[in-house]
């Protein structure tokens, strides 16, 4: 008996010492709008698969100025499709390794209970300080937000309000925190199912924005990275599609 259970032991320590050898690390950029669903997918995809995740959060524009500057990133998980298109381009990323994982949505948010109607007429009404959105020129949820305003013909009238965030994260924390009033995030930020923000918010009309369509792509210095080809797999499957759903996107 004690030998079959010295040989037993001997497998399984062969089994979890050859999977350990098996299992990788993948270096992610992630968008700063997808952090919340990411963190949740990650944890799944370690748990699968035995790869972990190093990740790095921020606005896709710096991302992309990052990459360029040689920063060690294997997957990028933008907030647009333009900065992956232009990353293949430079040949910074690999040809036919890039798809969308999500479509992002627009809110106006504040931390208040009730100050933001589901109609979005407190933008037109007045009664606040600080409009906070993302830097246009670095987050695509920014950009959407400016598109937003000028679609309701409000950009000149709001203007002297604004305060930007270098990302959607700094952004949030601006209205959590109070520094604003009120602005524009991503629902995946305030609706999380397991944490809402609370406070208001008014989902904006999808007419009013350029979709918000974001990809994902395999970039050159993961080339190579079993961990990296197997998230993007991943991220393609069932188990991150429900995640990824729960927080407010389309697919």
């Amino acid at each position: 008996m004690k030998r079959v259970l010295k040989q037993a032991m001997l497998v399984w320590c062969c089994l979890t010492g050859l999977s350990a050898a098996q299992a990788g690390e993948v270096q992610v950029a992630v968008a700063a709008n997808f952090a919340g669903p990411f963190n949740k997918i990650a944890a799944v995809f370690q748990a699968e698969t035995g790869h972990t995740t190093k990740v790095s959060v921020g606005s896709t524009g710096k991302f992309h100025t990052q990459i360029k500057e040689g920063a060690p990133f294997e997957v990028l998980l933008a907030a647009d499709q333009d900065t992956p298109r232009k990353l293949e381009e430079e040949g910074l990323s690999i040809k036919g390794q890039t798809f969308t994982y999500a479509k992002g949505k627009l809110v106006l948010w504040s931390a208040k209970e009730g100050f933001v109607d589901d109609k979005g007429a407190v933008l037109k009404k007045g009664g606040f300080a600080h409009l906070a959105l993302a830097n246009p020129k670095l987050a695509p949820y920014g950009a959407a937000g400016v598109e937003a305003l000028k679609a309701l013909n409000l950009t000149d009238a709001l203007a002297p309000k604004m305060v930007q965030g270098d990302n959607i994260a700094q952004t949030f924390q601006f209205i959590a925190t109070g520094n604003a009033e009120l602005g524009f995030v991503a629902l995946s930020q305030v609706a999380a199912p397991d944490k809402p923000a609370g406070g208001s918010y008014w989902l904006v009309p999808a007419k009013l924005y350029t979709p918000i369509l974001q990809d994902a792509t395999l970039l050159k210095k993961g080339e190579g990275n079993a961990a990296a080809a197997a998230l993007l797999k991943f991220l393609k499957g069932d188990k991150a599609h429900i995640i990824i759903k729960a927080f407010g996107y389309e697919l």
